[in-house]
């Protein structure tokens, strides 16, 4: 165990480290976990998560975050870890410094061998060792430069190659009375997992090559609320799907409160100057036209092309959760066509159904197939002029990457010249804007773009608008 200085540095590293993947650490919570640290014995690893979990962890949606920091900072073995690569005999491959065999043909048969029995099996214990014995094996990468890493997550998962066992480990799995579905499930999620074991393992060499604070800043994902849109992977998506809904009730949960409290209109400066003469002109009391309940009309134009896809689904998601807090609401999506898919945000409607319909309306808004917003925006103002009036606000969603076509500023004017607000929500960096086929500084000219690339960003924008 290190010495009491060490574990307090440590102890700030990881919760600095916290704040920068985004999740907000109060110095009140940090005293909250000191206080649950002091009250167990440090000799127990799960129970040290388990009391930084219940003090820092606010979501469940930030604790993939907070445990891939927590195996950084207080890693559960170091150095080879699990079982040792003894030299088997009479073989010939890369060697360790004991003279152990790392890799061969054999030693990669027999590895897979094991690691077939664990995935079906499903042992955990045994899949974690394998896991590290993957990347001892497999994945050290001696003799790189300067800086690199000497271990390597990737080339331990193409060497092994988990994914290639599927067929053997489904039928295993059918052969004792499992159905088809239940049978990929399976095999899909045990090999997801030993997957994440190796990648876990790599960082972990690589944290005590280089030091936790430098894997920190580089290597680990932010949490699922602040990950861009665009750098979201599969997994990634179904989990800001299941945000999108708790999201919205906080918003709606939150302006209901503002409203509730903002129980008064405008100041009536006439009543309040004719009320102040009993007083000597001093306005003791002030008086208040009556409130004037206002509910906007609302009206998306989404880009669906490939390279905002994910950005498109999760802010029309959110738009039509939130739906209840607009009068109306109208929803086009295009590419270089518009297509009107405003019956998918009807009440009531099941949110995997909207997310299939929507998909599959995706052709409906392309013509050539190519993204072209002067042709859209042309399109709309041709075919959906009445979707826009004075009551409307007007929502455009989009990179504005516009394959070098005609920008069609003047249509764009006059669309939001007609509505009450416009706003453009663009999912790339600032610093990318204007920079290959992007038109963002020309439209940024015309309506009010701003950068929405995560959750956060795209919650405070709704929050602000509404």
């Amino acid at each position: 165990m290190t010495s009491r200085s060490g574990l307090v540095d440590r102890h700030i590293a990881f919760l600095e480290a916290l704040r920068g993947a985004g999740l907000s650490v109060s110095l009140a919570e940090d005293l909250d976990a000191i206080a649950g640290l002091t009250a167990i014995d440090w000799d127990e690893r799960a129970t040290v998560r388990d009391v930084y979990a219940a003090t820092l962890v606010k979501r469940q949606s930030q604790r993939v975050t907070f445990d891939t920091l927590f195996d950084l900072y207080f890693p559960r073995m170091v150095g080879e870890g699990g079982r040792s690569l003894a030299p088997e005999e009479g073989a010939e491959g890369e060697a360790g410094e004991a003279g152990e065999v790392r890799d061969n043909a054999a030693a990669l048969t027999a590895f897979r061998a094991e690691l077939l029995e664990a995935l079906v099996t499903g042992d955990e214990e045994a899949l974690a060792a394998l896991a590290v014995e993957a990347v001892a094996r497999f994945g050290a990468m001696p003799g790189r430069g300067p800086g690199l890493s000497s271990w390597s997550a990737y080339t331990s998962l193409q060497r092994v190659s988990p994914t290639q066992l599927t067929d053997q480990i489904l039928a295993a799995l059918m052969a004792e009375g499992r159905t088809d579905t239940e049978s990929a499930r399976a095999a899909g999620r045990r090999i997801g997992s030993f997957t994440r074991m190796v990648e876990d393992d790599a960082r972990r060499r690589i944290a005590e090559e280089k030091g936790p604070d430098h894997l920190a800043n580089v290597a680990v994902r932010p949490t699922i609320d602040r990950l861009d849109f665009t750098a979201a992977r599969k997994a990634d998506l179904e989990e800001m799907r299941r945000e999108i809904y708790p999201l919205a009730r906080r918003l709606a949960t939150r302006l209901t409160q503002e409203h509730h409290a903002q129980r008064r209109g405008p100041l009536d400066f006439r009543r309040t100057v004719r009320a102040s003469i009993s007083t000597g002109g001093v306005p003791l009391t002030t008086h208040h036209k009556p409130k004037r309940p206002h509910r906007t009309e609302l009206v998306v134009l989404c880009d669906v092309s490939g390279s905002v896809a994910n950005f498109a689904q999760f802010t029309l998601l959110l738009v039509f959760a939130l739906r209840e807090q607009f009068q109306k609401v109208r929803a086009f999506t295009f590419i270089d066509h518009v297509h009107e898919v405003t019956d998918q945000f009807e009440p009531g409607a099941d949110v995997v159904d909207v997310m299939q319909r929507l998909a599959a309306s995706t052709a409906h808004a392309a013509l050539w197939g190519r993204t072209n917003y002067g042709r859209a925006f042309a399109k709309f103002a041709e075919l959906h002029a009445d979707a826009i009036g004075p009551r409307t606000s007007l929502l455009i969603l989009g990179d504005a990457r516009s394959n070098y076509s005609d920008l069609n500023v003047p249509v764009l004017r006059g669309l939001a010249d007609s509505a009450r607000h416009t706003w453009w929500l663009n999912p790339e960096h600032t610093r990318h804007w204007d920079t290959g086929d992007s038109a963002a500084r020309a439209y940024s000219e015309v309506v009010s773009m701003v950068e929405c690339r995560n959750l956060t960003q795209l919650g405070e924008f709704v929050h602000d608008i509404l």
